[in-house]
C-alpha cells in the first residue's frame, strides 16, 4: 500500500510562525533555587532541545545517575558548569503550537546582581523562583524589587523543589502567604502592581512544568507554561503613546536625500505628521518613512526606520524627534531609582556619564535621597550606594536632556551611568521625573537669546574658566592631562617652552581661553620626582610615582579653589 504524500511547504510554517504573539521573560530568584533547572526542563518537555544537545549533557552534571542536568542546556561557559551556577544571562529561545517565548536566564548570586537587572529589563514577565525548602530569601526579594522597578507587568513565582518537602500543601501555602504580603509592599514602593501568580513546580521531576502533577492533587491551577501561554504577549504598543524617536545616525548618501535613521520607541508616525526636534524645539513634518523594503505610510514602535522631514532642520544624533502635540519633559535636574553595579561605591559630585537612548551627557549625582533596605523593604537614608544597593537619588546635568519618566515610557525613561575613567557601567537607572523645572522654563529655555555666559558655560562644563600651571616630568603632566579629560573637563594644553620668546601672546591666549570658560593648562617640562600644579595663587607639591595619585591630587586642588563646578552653589 502507498503511502501518502504529505506536502511540507517551508512558506506555510514561516506563515505560521510569524502570526504567533511573542513573550520575553526572564528568571529571577536566589542561587541554587532551580532557574536553569527550570528553562532546561521546559525546554526538553516542550521537545525545543535537539538530539546532538542532549547527548552532549548526557552522564554530565550534578544530578544522580541516569537523570539529566538540564542546567546544562543554559549554562554554557565553562566556568559555570565547573561550580553549578549561572553567571552570565543566556537568552533562550522556544515556541509552542499558539506562541513563541524568548528566555533571559539570570543568574542568582548577588555579585552577578547586574546581570539579572540585564536580563529583566527588556522583559514583560518574570518567573520568581522560589526553593520550597527555604522559602523566600534576601536575593529573591532582591530580584522581586527589581523586575517590579523595571515595570515588569507579570510576575510568576515559581514553589520549585516540592519534592525536596513531600509535595506538602501547607508548606506552599505558606509560601504563599508570606511571599504575597512582601510582593505588595514592593509593589507599593515601586508603584508598579505586578499580575502575581504561584505554581508549586518540580523543575528536576517535570511537576507542572509543562505538564500537570499528578503528586499535588490539592492543586487545580495551571502549569507553568499554561500559565506563561495566558500572560499579556510582549510589543502590544499602546495606541495612545507619545511618539517618540531618538536618533541614531544622519544618513545623508548624496546631495538629494537627508534622513534620520533610529527606532520608534513608542508611539506611530504617518506621512505628514507635525513633529518638534528635541532639545533645539524646531518644528517640521514628515515628507518620507524609508526602510530597506520601502518606503511606508506609518510606522510604530519598535520599527527601525528612517524619517525625512519637509525641509532642511539640523538634527544630530542623540536628539529627539516626537509629535508636536505630546512634548516630553526637558531637563538638568532629574530624579532617578537607581540600582547600582560596580565595586567602587557611588560618589556624590564624581563626574559620570549618562546614557539615555542615543544622547550621552556629563552628569553628578548631587545627593542621595534614600536606600532601599530590602530584607526589610524599608526606605533608609544613606549618602552613598554600593553593589547590588538601590536607591533614589537626584541627578544634576551638565546638559539638558529630553526625556519621559520611566512609568511612562521604559526606553526613554531609562539610562545607565557609565564612569567616565573605567567606561564601566556603574548604574542602571529608571527616571522618576525633572526637578526643578517648569514647563515655562523650558520654553525659555528653548526660546532664549543673547549672549553665552559665564554661569551657563560653568553649568555646561562643570567647572569655570581658570588658569592651572604643571611643573614636573611630562609622564606626569600626561597622566593629569589624560584625568582631566576623560572627567569631561574642557582643558587646552599648552607648553610654556614654545613662548619663551613670545610671553605678552601667551598671556593674550591664555585671558581668551579663561574668559570662554576653558581651563588653560600651562605645562613646564622638567626632570624630577614631583610635579607642582599651582592654580589661583594656591600650590600643591605631589609626589609623582603613582600616576593615579598624581591625577587625584590636582583634581582635589581644582575643587578647593572652586574651579571645578560646586554642585551645591550652582544655583541652575
Amino acid at each position: 500500500m502507498a503511502t501518502p504524500k504529505t506536502d511540507f511547504l517551508i512558506e506555510d510554517y514561516l506563515a505560521l510562525e510569524r502570526g504567533k504573539d511573542l513573550l520575553r521573560l526572564s528568571t529571577a530568584g536566589s542561587v541554587d533555587d532551580g532557574k536553569s533547572t527550570l528553562i532546561g526542563r521546559l525546554l526538553y518537555d516542550t521537545q525545543t532541545v535537539y538530539d546532538d544537545q542532549l547527548r552532549a549533557i548526557e552522564g554530565k552534571g550534578t544530578t544522580a545517575p541516569g537523570q539529566i542536568d538540564f542546567a546544562l542546556l543554559t549554562d554554557g561557559l565553562r566556568a559555570e558548569r565547573e561550580q553549578g551556577i549561572t553567571i552570565d544571562v543566556a537568552y533562550r529561545y522556544f515556541s509552542t503550537a499558539t506562541r513563541k517565548f524568548i528566555i533571559a536566564d539570570t543568574p542568582g548570586h548577588e555579585q552577578y546582581t547586574r546581570n539579572m537587572a540585564t536580563g529583566a529589563s527588556t522583559a514583560d514577565a518574570a518567573v520568581v523562583l522560589v526553593d520550597a525548602s527555604k522559602g523566600a530569601l534576601v536575593q529573591s526579594l532582591r530580584h522581586a524589587y527589581i523586575a517590579s522597578l523595571l515595570r515588569v507587568k507579570s510576575i510568576v513565582i515559581a514553589v520549585n523543589k516540592m519534592d525536596l518537602i513531600d509535595y506538602r500543601e501547607e508548606a506552599f501555602r505558606e509560601i504563599e502567604t508570606a511571599f504575597t504580603l512582601q510582593l505588595e509592599h514592593i509593589a507599593a514602593a515601586t508603584g508598579n502592581t505586578a499580575a502575581l501568580s504561584f505554581i508549586p513546580v518540580s523543575a528536576l521531576l517535570g511537576d507542572n512544568v509543562v505538564h500537570a502533577s499528578t503528586q499535588m492533587p490539592w492543586y487545580d491551577g495551571p502549569t507553568l507554561l499554561g500559565q506563561l501561554e495566558s500572560l499579556p504577549a510582549s510589543g502590544i504598543q499602546d495606541e495612545a503613546a507619545p511618539f517618540r524617536f531618538p536618533v541614531q545616525r544622519v544618513l545623508r548618501p548624496n546631495a538629494e536625500f537627508r534622513g534620520f535613521a533610529g527606532q520608534i520607541a513608542s508611539g506611530k508616525i504617518r506621512l505628514g505628521d507635525p513633529v518638534t526636534i528635541f532639545p533645539s524645539g524646531t518644528e517640521a513634518s514628515v515628507a518620507r518613512i524609508v526602510t530597506f523594503d520601502g518606503d511606508l505610510q506609518k510606522a510604530g514602535a519598535p520599527l527601525s526606520v528612517t524619517l525625512v522631514l519637509d525641509h532642511e532642520v539640523d538634527v544630530s544624533r542623540g536628539d529627539t524627534i516626537v509629535s508636536r502635540d505630546t512634548p516630553p519633559q526637558l531637563a538638568q535636574r532629574i530624579a532617578a531609582s537607581l540600582v547600582w553595579m560596580d565595586q567602587r561605591p557611588l560618589e556624590l559630585h564624581r563626574r559620570y556619564l549618562l546614557k539615555h537612548a542615543s544622547r550621552v551627557v556629563p552628569a553628578f549625582v548631587r545627593a542621595v535621597e534614600n536606600r532601599v533596605h530590602i530584607a526589610t523593604l524599608e526606605r533608609e537614608p544613606a549618602n552613598t550606594l554600593h553593589l547590588n544597593e538601590i536607591g533614589t537619588v537626584e541627578i544634576q546635568l551638565l546638559r539638558s536632556l529630553v526625556f519621559d519618566s520611566y512609568n511612562e515610557n521604559r526606553v526613554t525613561g531609562a539610562f545607565i551611568l557609565i564612569d567616565a575613567e573605567s567606561n564601566a557601567t556603574v548604574a542602571s537607572g529608571m527616571i522618576r521625573g525633572a526637578l526643578g523645572q517648569t514647563e515655562d522654563d523650558q520654553e525659555t529655555f528653548l526660546y532664549q537669546s543673547g549672549p553665552v555666559t559665564a554661569k551657563e558655560r560653568s553649568a555646561r562644563w562643570g567647572h569655570r574658566g581658570a588658569l592651572l600651571e604643571l611643573h614636573g616630568p611630562e609622564d606626569a603632566i600626561n597622566a593629569v592631562e589624560r584625568a582631566l579629560f576623560s572627567l569631561g573637563l574642557v582643558a587646552l594644553r599648552l607648553d610654556a617652552s614654545a613662548f619663551a620668546e613670545r610671553a605678552e601672546l601667551l598671556q593674550t591666549i591664555l585671558d581668551v581661553q579663561i574668559h570662554a570658560g576653558l581651563l588653560a593648562v600651562l605645562v613646564h617640562s622638567e626632570e624630577g620626582a614631583t610635579l607642582t600644579a599651582s592654580i589661583e595663587g594656591q600650590t600643591e607639591e605631589i609626589d609623582t610615582e603613582d600616576r593615579r595619585t598624581v591625577a587625584a591630587a590636582v583634581y582635589r586642588l581644582l575643587q578647593k579653589t572652586g574651579v571645578v563646578f560646586d554642585p551645591q552653589g550652582a544655583g541652575i
